[in-house]
């Protein structure tokens, strides 16, 4: 297991790619679990620590974004691999799938996108047959293996439990949110509850049974990623058709929805249509459910990612239609005080942050993030002297040591989008940074591949300990992972060129890592 304590100190580098799209050969379609390793593999051979994640968490059937999920703390079983799965090679592997199923599993693999909905029904299918197998040969005769399931319920049940039962019945109710379902499960009466557990026992068992699957092939991939450190995402909020927010109805507001005010990305802000957080019924929890998110990402994770780490001292929020949003708390010293509390909370578990502090964020969080010792994001194309006659580029040289250097993230154009939409004004200015000048860069208007070295070299030279590139930023690439406030089956499905070993041999791939390699010993990086 890599030292995650390693990663508080010193000088690193890494790749921002959201697990999905990295699929092996081997995969069904999108980015598995083991597909971590095979990419660390490249990621050290170009002198890079770290691969910093997108949420892994479990979405529901239809949904792609994963931001929207039906768990806080499960991993999607999206992300397992069948093929290293002992029951499922018993069984006869591949070669025993229904012709159909063969037919949909090479489709899947073929497509220039992940398939949500081919490579989940595929998926599914085989999950529960799977399973079948190891409840007849393990299951019913109390094998090791067995034990070695019981285990890990009973280590886990402080979220496996509700999340299990949550999964059953939501399979039971067809899909429908929680707050259709008859009323003693909506309200969680004792007697409603403990029939459900009795009727669908095998269900629950099933449903921990994936997670069981999941969590051994994750600590498989992280230890086989080693030295190359796994990051993770720790999403602001969760669906409210979620097992959290079903076991913990009392705090969070359903008639209310979470969101951002106006900013750079919609002139009108954004409506997630997500729950609001009842601060003062969270805070009289001390912040439970908050500290036991962050304990389960330490079981997954070398570090972490704080999605829109503002909401967590401001939440902007609107109630029904109102189109007119406002703050919770209201006041920046209750803003302040009860971000503090909340990242204290988190940092308690010994992990170490990332602060996502973009978007219309006071400049009191950002003074809060520095006297608590976590790093935010410095996006090199909105780091500029705004005050100052020609809104010259801050040199990333200055940037302070506890701060990560970006040149985008899931939610930004790339950088091939960017500069090639970029006023002239606005790109002879980066062409006066010292270490673009000295990489050969200059302000044309075209983007190429000196141009997009240029601007890595800059980054490399930061100053922040921890520089993030987006995995298309590396390559030039134009392809974007998500358009923020959009909706549609393009959204969340970008897929590597190539299977994710390829990088290895891939003539592009290796003369990407050996740039950046070179990069990584002449910074100190990695």
């Amino acid at each position: 297991m890599p030292d995650a304590g390693r990663f508080a100190s010193g000088r690193h580098a890494g790749a921002l790619v959201p697990l999905f799209s990295i699929p092996s050969r081997a995969a069904w379609g999108i980015g598995e679990i083991p597909d971590l390793a095979r990419f660390a593999r490249w990621l050290s051979s170009a002198g890079l620590d770290i691969v910093q994640l997108l949420p892994v968490n479990e979405m529901a059937d239809g949904q792609n974004s994963p931001y929207s999920a039906l768990s806080a703390m499960a991993i999607d079983p999206i992300y397992i691999a069948l093929g290293e799965v002992e029951e499922f090679l018993a069984g006869g592997g591949e070669g025993a799938m229904s012709g159909a199923d063969r037919s949909d599993l090479e489709l899947a693999r073929s497509a220039a996108a992940v398939d949500y909905r081919r490579v989940r029904a595929l998926k599914t299918r085989a999950l529960r047959e799977t399973f079948g197998r190891f409840e007849e040969c393990h299951w019913r005769t109390s094998s090791a293996r067995a034990r070695g399931f019981g285990e890990f319920v009973e280590r886990e049940r402080w979220w496996l439990d509700d999340y299990a039962l949550f999964r059953a019945l939501h399979a039971e109710n067809h899909g429908r949110y929680w707050t259709e379902w008859e009323a003693g499960l909506r309200s969680r009466e004792p007697a409603a509850m403990d029939e459900a557990r009795r009727r669908l026992a095998t269900e629950i068992r099933y449903f921990s049974w994936l997670q069981w699957i999941a969590d051994g092939q994750w600590q498989r991939a992280r230890r086989d990623a080693s030295p190359v450190g796994i990051f993770g995402d720790f999403p602001f909020m969760v669906s409210g058709d979620s097992a959290d927010v079903w076991a913990r109805q009392d705090q969070f507001r359903l008639d209310a929805s979470v969101g951002v005010p106006p900013d750079a990305f919609s002139e009108t802000g954004q409506d997630w249509g997500l729950p609001v957080y009842r601060w003062d019924v969270v805070a009289g929890t001390g912040y439970e459910w908050l500290q036991g998110r962050a304990r389960r990402c330490v079981e997954l994770y070398d570090g972490f990612r704080i999605d829109h780490l503002v909401g967590f001292y401001r939440t902007y929020f609107r109630e029904g239609r109102n189109p007119i949003g406002a703050f919770v708390p209201p006041d920046e010293p209750s803003q302040i005080a009860q971000g503090e509390a909340v990242l204290a909370v988190i940092l308690d578990s010994g992990a170490r942050l990332i602060a996502e502090d973009l978007g219309v964020v006071p400049e009191f969080v950002r003074e809060s993030l520095v006297r608590q010792q976590v790093p935010g994001l410095r996006v090199l194309r909105w780091e500029r002297e705004w005050q100052s006659e020609g809104q010259p580029f801050r040199d990333p040289a200055s940037y302070p040591a506890l701060s990560v250097a970006t040149s985008g993230t899931h939610d930004t154009d790339t950088l091939a989008e960017w500069w090639e939409s970029a006023p002239d004004a606005e790109r002879a200015a980066v062409a006066e940074l010292p270490a673009f000048r000295a990489a050969g860069g200059r302000s044309d208007s075209a983007f190429s591949d000196v141009t997009r070295d240029a601007l890595i070299a800059t980054l490399f030279a930061a100053g922040s300990d921890i520089l993030l590139l987006p995995l298309q930023d590396i390559f030039g690439w134009r392809a974007r992972i998500n358009v923020p406030a959009v909706v549609d089956d393009v959204n969340w499905t970008w897929r590597l060129p190539w299977a994710v070993e390829s990088l290895m041999t891939e003539p592009l791939a290796s003369e990407r890592a050996a740039f950046l390699r070179s990069l990584a010993e002449s910074r100190g990086r990695g």
